[in-house]
C-alpha cells in the first residue's frame, strides 16, 4: 500500500497536508497511535467495546434527527 502525494509549483506546505489528509483518512495514523505503546488485551476490549456504543449512539442521533 502506497501513497502518494505530488509536489506541484514547489509548494510543499499544500503536498504536506495532502498526505496528513490521506494518511486520517486512510486511519494509518490511528493504527500507529495504537501501536505506539503496548495494550493489554483486556484494555483493547474494553476500548472497542466503548467505540461501538459511541458508534451506535452516533447512528442513533442520526436515524431521529432524519426522521
Amino acid at each position: 500500500m502506497s501513497i502518494t502525494v505530488y509536489v506541484k509549483q514547489n509548494n510543499v506546505e499544500k503536498a504536506l497536508r495532502q498526505l496528513k489528509r490521506k494518511l486520517l483518512k486512510d486511519g494509518i495514523m490511528r493504527t500507529l497511535k495504537e501501536k505506539q505503546y503496548y495494550e493489554k488485551p483486556s484494555d483493547k476490549r474494553v476500548r472497542k467495546q466503548k467505540e461501538n456504543v459511541k458508534r451506535a449512539l452516533k447512528a442513533k442521533k442520526l436515524r431521529e434527527r432524519d426522521l
